[in-house]
């Protein structure tokens, strides 16, 4: 089937240039808040549809990458130097030659769509007055968007080579937005032809029911009729809606409308091949865990169209493969992907348990440690050592068990994430810490221990660098001593030693070690 191979983005939201390379099945695009993701989508939307009107709606300065805005205006505000919006969509159909050419960003003759946002040539000499005044502003009013393919052809919303539907969780509820989805299944399914005798057809009808059935009433009304609404906005396609079990899907709950729409999408797809490429936004809201797995587990199973998923869901990004995954921060505008990550790591996320994988991937200083306690002293030993908190130096702090540490130190290496790697010896220091890492260790991530075995976990080094207050909180009338009570109650302990306030505890040296480390 078609698909998209390629986004190639310039001076659009806030990526100055972008290039994304995708999956023909399936990709997952992850990342925080504010990374772009949604943007991406938007991208693809706006391309695919070839609505002037589309784009126009959702305002050019509101599109336009506001750096390269602020670099025309603090430069020499000349027409030749005003900046141009492209997004290209390059895909896999070479047969096709309305869609070749070399109409794109790098001059090479292949399949695509391209959208520009250009100033209006016809329109120079006015503009060039805007730019000459002494308080003048980004003239986006004399700007225009065109649509044409690689080959160089105009094409427009009435004409889809790529047969694009979204899905955005986001506004799953809003009456608009079940408009648009709707239209989009329909026009998906229905060609134009069909569609225009439909349309003319339910026009018909009404007239129809004016003459026959409002004519009585009608007749009582002197110089007035009783009708119905015709044009834009009162059509076939704006009045006709998806039903389930003669439940219209606007009915709905929220969660049910997103896996209602994603499902019929899919199987949709399967028996008639309609629809290229499924954009899915945030498909994780409104939806229960159960539901969560379920709707994953479909889109896992199909293998009939293009399906991306812009998603701040750990579940989603590792059930789905991480290899297919696109990863966004909000610090960078540089994205990621994981295809160079070996087969069994992959694999590891997917079939793990529920985990901290996109926490960790979007980090840029990491310290891993093995269990509860460790967990919960890390911010307040990190505050005797630095003064400061976690947060102020963005260090995430993530439990993930020893057997897991290899798992995301190959992340790590992948991704180039400074990782401290902060574990017990368990009695053996040379073999566990040093030479089960040989491999691992690189400039970005390194392993932290007590060297000395006796010491071979955290509660003994914490009971050892802080006997007396160890003795004063954990002694007891019980059988147990201190140790033995911290050794088995690691939580409990932890907890009870962060909330000592009265005595700041001595930090184990392996432990600072850590976080000076981390923060070189």
């Amino acid at each position: 089937m078609l698909h998209i191979t390629k986004l190639h983005i310039t001076n659009f939201k806030r990526f100055k240039e972008l290039e994304l390379d995708f999956n023909p099945k399936l990709n997952t695009i992850i990342g925080d808040n504010e990374a772009g993701k949604s943007s991406i989508l938007n991208a693809i939307e706006f391309v695919t549809s070839g609505s002037r009107n589309k784009v126009e709606n959702a305002g050019l300065e509101s599109l336009f990458n506001k750096e390269c805005v602020a670099d025309f205006l603090d430069g020499k505000k000349s027409y030749e130097n005003l900046p141009e919006l492209h997004i290209e969509l390059y895909l896999n159909d070479e047969t096709n030659l309305d869609l070749v050419g070399n109409h794109n960003s790098h001059g090479i003759n292949t399949s695509g769509l391209h959208m520009v946002c250009e100033p209006n040539g016809d329109l120079g000499h006015e503009i060039k007055t805007v730019l000459g005044d002494t308080e003048a502003i980004f003239p986006f009013e004399f700007y225009i968007v065109r649509f044409f393919t690689f080959s160089g052809e105009a094409y427009s919303g009435y004409r889809h080579y790529l047969k694009c539907l979204t899905i955005d969780s986001s506004q799953i509820n809003g009456e608009y937005a079940n408009r648009e989805y709707i239209k989009s299944v329909y026009r998906s399914s229905v060609d134009f032809p069909t569609r225009a005798n439909l349309k003319n057809e339910y026009r018909k009808q009404k007239a129809s029911f004016k003459e026959s059935s409002l004519k009585t009433i009608n007749d009582g009304l002197g110089i007035y009729d009783f009708a119905l609404r015709s044009g834009t906005n009162s059509n076939l396609e704006t009045d006709i809606t998806l039903t389930q079990d003669n439940i219209p899907i606007d009915e709905r709950g929220k969660g049910q409308q997103c896996f209602i729409k994603t499902e019929f999408a899919l199987s949709r797809n399967s028996e008639t091949k309609s629809i290229d490429t499924i954009l899915l936004e945030e498909p994780e809201n409104h939806l229960s865990h159960t539901n969560m797995n379920l709707l994953i587990s479909k889109i896992s199973e199909s293998h009939q169209n293009q399906i991306i998923i812009a998603t701040h869901s750990s579940l989603i990004s590792t059930r789905l493969n991480l290899k297919n995954s696109i990863l966004l921060n909000s610090a960078s505008i540089h994205p990621l992907t994981l295809r160079d990550l070996p087969n069994q790591t992959a694999k590891f996320f997917m079939k793990a348990p529920d985990n901290n994988i996109l926490e960790f991937v979007l980090s840029k200083k990491v310290i891993l440690v093995e269990g509860d306690a460790e967990y919960i002293l890390f911010d307040y030993l990190y505050g005797i050592v630095t003064g400061r908190s976690l947060e102020t130096d963005r260090v995430h702090v993530i439990s993930v068990g020893g057997t897991s540490f290899k798992r995301y130190m190959e992340l790590a290496k992948t991704l180039c994430i400074r990782t401290a790697v902060v574990r017990d010896n368990d009695g053996d220091y040379q073999r566990n810490c040093i030479e089960n890492y040989e491999n691992h260790i690189n400039e970005f991530i390194s392993v932290f221990s007590n060297k000395d075995n006796d010491l071979s976990t955290f509660e003994l080094c914490i009971y050892e660098d802080n006997k007396a207050i160890c003795e004063s909180l954990f002694s007891s009338s019980l059988s147990k001593s201190p140790i033995d009570f911290m050794l088995k109650n690691k939580a409990e302990s932890a907890i009870r030693l962060a909330e000592n306030n009265d005595v700041s505890l001595k930090v184990p040296e392996y432990i600072e070690e850590a976080i000076s480390w981390i923060n070189e």
